[in-house]
């Protein structure tokens, strides 16, 4: 099983850019997140090719699963 925490942001020219990062501290506290969040926004921390970050959109925590196949 692998996670990720997502941290979704609109860009200046509206699209959706997504920060991906490996094992989140569990349990996500959703204050801590935003506050990320806010930092990211006002460093300008990250751009993009549609411009600078310029709000949040959300954040998630996602989780995969990689089952084998075994070949006889």
């Amino acid at each position: 099983m692998a996670k990720k925490i997502e941290l979704i942001f609109k860009n200046e020219i509206g699209r959706n850019v997504t920060i991906s990062l490996d094992d989140p501290i569990e349990p996500v506290d959703p204050g801590k997140v935003a506050l990320v969040m806010d930092l990211v926004l006002a460093q300008q921390a990250f751009v993009s090719s549609g411009g600078f970050l310029v709000s949040k959109v959300g954040a998630r925590v996602v989780e995969r699963n990689v089952d084998p196949i075994q070949m006889a």
